[in-house]
């Protein structure tokens, strides 16, 4: 709007800057002293427009963003001219309709400079500026804007949160000069597709890191048009207990730097936006004229404003991401290697200043599970101030560590502070007490809550430290007290009772830890909304040297601690046994220890500390006799269950024949106590699934062994009185069965009589097996899209017998959409979606449950229903182009600059018994632990705090089987693909196959309206059309590491041993993944030679960070699975490597992967998402298949 007004130098100097050194011609900010009249003709525009708020014209008026012009003197009277000028325009449009005020933001912009980040490459920890002269300039602005008037403040654009909090800090700061408070707005700015800031932040963390300060809005601008912005709106409309504002710039900038987006389709958006429920403040950043203004606020007009959320007051701390407690949360570990008090390495590596492997400590303690780092820097001979500032600028470089929050330990307060001055996420000081008297605290709390950190509170005061029930509880309700007096909720509030050593020989110390338990049971009871911490290893100074009964008291007194409330602990993860897999002895000592019991348990311990390092340790300790070999044998064979101990069976079995009349009351008996125990400790998170597992393995090996037994007497395993039964199958066409066998044995677990009847299993078959068996439950599985059809024939198949069973559906590519919109309205009976085998197990005992049976299906039958809706409200406000709209929006392709690389290998290639030990070094491990139900990243999930010592078993276990596969080639790895030449024509990719022979593939286009600069992606994009007369390829790829599965799983079968079978299933997907991985990468390199030059290694493969895409049918861009027939055809994978497809299009092995291969370098993965009936119709033609079939084969990206 200003540059319309074609200002000159003249213009911005005026008569006051007539003899200014340097030029002025550009900082507009200068123009409400030297050209007011021009700043007030744009704030009537847009007032006339029918704006409700304007910015006042200071979005770059501080001393940093003036330093450039030579102003950073001049900025009060800038802000406050801005102020007044803006004011007096929204004033007279006030009196000309006083029944709708118009008001003033004062703009406070991010200036140009970074508290988060370095402006140089080479030095990670510089800074341009800092968080002292970002405060203190913004403080000179919001001085400024208050005293010319302004309505409110208004902290825009940021991309640098840590700037934000200065800002933030500023304004709070001048309400408590001027004992007077306006309302604060903060928008932030989403830089990229990444959703995240500029520093990197998340819209949670980000939100998180501002939410200390009472906000009127919050929400984002600048940098994407609406489009783009909507995503990250939802995010902040969800989450944000204030109001929302949005307003983006008027779509994408064009590459001269302007903005296409016109007024009425921007308007449209705004309208979606609001109608969907997400705004209460709209309007416009860059690009937005008055008539976009106009054009929005006509869109708007009537409609309703955004319901504030009621956001569950939890604790939420933040790095670049969000840590939130919720109430289901497991233990939080906070990390405590990077304290130069607690760690002798980091101690040394901060004193010879060797900050980089430093950070080495750091992101170890990330990878290994922590959630929160905790960095202390108090030692007598470091400057603590300088080494905390230097070490967290260098880890705000390190994103990997980053992403975690930071704890800021210190005992002295200028240590926090600068900690605090350097960290834009919502970190924790550790810690403060009322140790030096009350007014000393709450001055030091008015800081943490301006800076917008949590705070731990120890339990200190003037009288000392506490260390009874009474004193903690006097103490840390004083505290809490205080704080929320001075504005802290309680959810920011983190309470520390003091762990104290015990055992020390000293009979006052010997009831620590019970006293401490049992205020932590009195706070968590008074104060819910708080967090509970402690230092661990305090605990047990007593038996420095004993890292045995060290490490087990430490996980005794964690188990009861967590039970009593404990949010959170200093602890070293990696060092804590499971409390179940404890000595029985050692752990009962330690509980009468810790729960003050006995007073001799001290001594006890002792002796047993004695034991143990006269034993030389850990795994001298592992080696001593098991006590459980003495108990009696149902108590062996119970145990054996729970552990997973197949060992002794022939041992103990023919005993407990001897005691019980008959076989089967010995599985009823022991084995099924067993079975109980195991199912309870899955059931509360207390085993995890490969030890379930194991401990059915070891279940059916006992059954197998009491067969013949059970045959004498007449007997079946399967008469166990009772037991429900439950029949499982993976639908016909898929050949997919890793997850159902996973459900069928925790099922077993829990008692039940499963029947499963493996994969490709017909309607039919499914019907007549729950008639002869009388099931109780159908479960019916699958992977591949077609499966979701088969899924619904078997339920109407189901309908037409008259079956009313329970249906339960689960498998990767079902949801309870799915579930409640096309399966449930097929069937009258329930029909219940599970995302994994524990939520399976819950539904059917649920399903099974006289009491619960009604309840669940109450809540089953609203979630199905919740479901609908939803999918009818997006279904409404779906926008989608016609066909040919959308192919004029395809992306743009500059083919007569393109470069197209002639393939070194083009044709076919078989690779025949590929070396298993080249696949090896590529696997994905991350998917391997997700199969098993294990949450985390590989290697971190190695070292995870909850499932780190599963994880490891687990991980030893598959090296393990794997080792033997490869040694013995007991898997078969084989591979065919071919590069060939192709062109495209439209939406077809016509490709050249061997012999001549012409294939055409049609491909399908997204029809999703976007903004002007959005495209309606089509992978034949990425092909050379003919016209463009240069050649181009595609490639096609079918590979398998499927052959020889069969008879390993066959082998592990007949031993009754289903996880060894699961886990060479899992294995054989996951080699043939890393196939994929590894065929791709030398296609790209070698065959192909496109990205000859490539150098990436295994974990850059895994996040694709290469050139080119391998789309395989049956995934978001290409959804019709029977696209594989012509790869296959054109291959003859079939006689060349022996894989076949189903008649669903599963591949056989089931550890095959198929695909394309496209070079170009703008070719990139995308969803196709939903597509109208003109595409459908369209693609039918082009296929050469009938209406329905094509219907049938895209139905799930059909709109409705």
């Amino acid at each position: 709007m200003v540059q319309a007004h074609n200002l000159q130098e003249e213009d911005y100097r005026g008569t006051r800057f007539q003899n200014h050194p340097l030029s002025l011609k550009g900082n507009h900010d200068v123009l409400v002293l030297t050209r007011p009249d021009v700043i007030t003709a744009v704030h009537n525009a847009y007032l006339e427009a029918g704006a409700d708020i304007i910015e006042t014209c200071s979005f770059c008026a501080t001393s940093i963003g003036q330093a450039d012009y030579g102003l950073e003197d001049q900025c009060y009277d800038l802000n406050r001219a801005a102020a007044e000028v803006a004011c007096l325009a929204a004033d007279a449009f006030t009196a000309q309709d006083p029944s709708r005020p118009r008001y003033v933001a004062g703009s406070m912009g991010p200036t140009n400079r970074m508290c988060s980040m370095s402006a140089e490459v080479e030095d990670p920890g510089a800074r341009a500026t800092d968080f002292d002269a970002m405060k203190d300039a913004y403080f000179v602005q919001a001085r400024g804007l208050l005293d010319g008037g302004v309505d409110c403040f208004l902290v825009e654009t940021v991309f640098d949160t840590l700037n934000c909090k200065a800002a933030l800090f500023a304004i709070e700061q001048l309400f408590e000069e001027r004992a007077t408070r306006i309302p604060v707005m903060v928008s932030g700015t989403i830089t990229d597709a990444s959703g995240r800031t500029l520093s990197g932040q998340t819209v949670e963390a980000f939100w998180t890191s501002i939410s200390h300060v009472p906000l009127l809005a919050a929400g984002f601008n600048c940098a994407l048009g609406p489009e783009e912005m909507l995503p990250h709106i939802e995010t902040i409309a969800g989450i944000a207990d204030c109001l929302v504002l949005c307003y983006p710039n008027a779509g994408l900038p064009n590459e001269f730097g302007g903005y296409d987006l016109e007024p009425e389709p921007m308007a449209a958006y705004a309208r979606d936006l609001a109608e969907r429920g997400l705004l209460n403040i709209v309007g416009g950043c860059c690009g937005t004229t008055p008539a976009h203004i106009g054009a929005i606020c006509n869109a708007v007009d009537g409609l309703l404003p955004r319901v504030i959320p009621q956001v569950a007051p939890l604790p939420r701390f933040s790095g670049l991401e969000q840590l939130e407690l919720r109430t289901d949360s497991n233990f939080t570990n906070i990390g405590e290697r990077t304290n130069v008090t607690g760690s002798r390495r980091f101690s040394r590596l901060i004193l010879e200043g060797d900050f980089d492997t430093a950070l080495v400590v750091a992101r170890q303690q990330v990878e290994s599970g922590a959630q929160i780092i905790d960095i202390n820097m108090d030692e007598g001979l470091l400057d603590s101030q300088a080494a905390m500032r230097v070490f967290l600028r260098l880890i705000a470089s390190e994103p990997d560590i980053a992403r975690v929050p930071i704890m800021i330990d210190s005992s002295r307060w200028e240590v926090i502070e600068e900690g605090l001055k350097n960290c834009q996420g919502r970190a924790i000081v550790n810690s403060i007490s009322l140790k030096e008297g009350e007014a000393a605290f709450r001055k030091v709390v008015r800081l943490v809550r301006r800076y917008g950190a949590a705070v731990v509170v120890m339990a200190f005061d003037e009288q000392g430290q506490a260390v009874d029930v009474a004193r903690r509880v006097e103490i840390c309700t004083r505290a809490v007290r205080i704080l929320r007096e001075e504005g802290f909720r309680d959810q920011d509030i983190i309470l520390d009772l003091n762990v104290l050593a015990i055992a020390t020989g000293l009979a006052e110390h010997n009831d620590y830890a019970a006293s401490f338990l049992e205020a932590l049971k009195v706070l968590r009871a008074q104060f819910p909304l708080c967090s509970f911490s402690g230092g661990i290893s305090n605990l047990s100074f007593s038996f420095r040297g004993a890292d045995v009964i060290r490490e087990a008291l430490h996980a005794v007194f964690l188990f009861h601690a967590v039970q009593a409330g404990l949010s959170m602990g200093i602890v070293n993860a990696g060092r804590l046994p499971l409390y179940d897999d404890l000595d029985p002895q050692l752990r009962e000592c330690c509980e009468d220890l810790i729960l003050a019991r006995r007073p001799e348990a001290a001594e006890d311990l002792l002796v047993l500390a004695e034991a143990s390092l006269a034993a030389g340790g850990r795994e001298e300790q592992a080696q001593a006799v098991a006590a459980w070999r003495t108990e009696d044998v149902d108590g062996r064979l119970a145990y054996a269950i729970v552990h997973g101990i197949s060992d002794f069976l022939e041992e103990d079995l023919p005993l407990a024949l001897q005691k019980y009349p008959q076989p089967l009351d010995v599985i009823e008996g022991p084995l099924m106590d067993g079975m109980g125990i195991v199912g309870e400790r899955f059931g509360s998170g207390r085993m995890f699934l490969p030890q379930v597992v194991k401990s059915a393995r070891v279940m059916k090996r006992a059954v197998a062994w009491l067969e013949p037994f059970l045959e004498a007497a007449k007997q079946s395993a399967n008469d166990i009185s009772g037991q429900p039964k439950v029949l499982l199958a993976t639908v016909k066409g898929d050949v997919h069965d890793i997850g159902k066998n996973i459900v069928g044995v925790i099922l077993a677990c829990n008692g039940y009589q499963v029947i499963d009847l493996g994969v490709m299993v017909p309607a039919q078959t499914i019907l007549e097996s729950a008639i002869a068996h009388d099931v109780d439950i159908i479960g019916l599985s699958g992977l591949i899209t077609p499966s979701l059809d088969e899924m619904v024939h078997v339920a109407k198949e189901l309908e037409r017998t008259g079956s009313k069973k329970p249906l339960l559906i689960g498998g990767a590519t079902t949801s309870i959409a799915h579930a409640a919109l096309r399966i449930a309205p097929a069937y009258s009976g329930a029909t219940v979606h599970a995302t994994d085998a524990s939520r399976a197990a819950q539904a059917v005992l649920a399903l099974t449950s006289a009491d619960k049976r009604g309840a669940f299906l109450e809540r089953n039958s609203l979630k199905q229903l919740e479901a609908r809706e939803r999918h009818q409200k997006r279904a409404t406000k779906r926008v989608l182009l016609p066909l040919e709209t959308a192919r004029k929006r395809a992306e743009f392709v500059d083919w007569n600059r393109a470069t197209v690389t002639i393939p070194k290998s083009p044709g076919i290639t078989v690779l025949e018994d590929y070396p298993l030990e080249k696949l090896v070094e590529n696997i994905d491990w991350s998917p391997f632990f997700s199969t098993w139900e294990l949450a985390g990243r590989y290697p971190a999930i190695l070292k995870d705090a909850i499932v780190g010592a599963q994880a490891r078993e687990l991980f030893h276990d598959a090296q393990s089987l794997l080792r033997r596969i490869v040694a013995e080639k007991l898997f078969t790895a084989r591979a065919v693909f071919g590069i060939f030449a192709a062109l495209s024509e439209a939406d077809d990719i016509l490709v050249n196959g061997a012999g001549g022979r012409e294939f055409r593939l049609p491909m399908l286009r997204q029809q999703r309206k976007g903004g002007a600069a959005s495209f309606n992606r089509c992978l034949a994009d990425y092909i050379a059309p003919a016209h463009a007369g240069i050649g181009d390829s595609l490639g096609m790829f079918v590979v398998s590491a499927g052959f020889g599965t069969a008879e390993l799983v066959q082998e592990f079968e007949s031993q009754h041993d289903d996880y060894h079978s699961i886990m060479a299933k899992a294995l054989a997907d996951r080699l043939a993944e890393a196939f994929a991985e590894h065929l791709h990468q030398r296609v790209r390199t070698e065959f192909w030679a496109y990205a000859a030059d490539e150098n990436l290694d295994n974990e850059a493969r895994i996040r694709e960070l290469y050139a080119g895409i391998r789309p395989a049918p049956g995934y978001p861009a290409c959804p019709d699975h029977s696209l594989k027939d012509d790869i296959f055809a054109i291959l003859d994978a079939e006689n060349r490597i022996g894989v076949t497809l189903t008649e669903s299009r599963a591949m056989l092995p089931a550890a095959s992967v198929s695909g394309f291969y496209f070079a170009h370098p703008q070719a990139s993965y995308f969803g196709l998402g939903h597509i109208q009936a003109d595409q459908v119709a369209d693609y039918a033609a082009r296929r050469g298949i009938a209406l329905a079939e094509a219907q049938t084969r895209l139905g799930p990206n059909i709109s409705s």
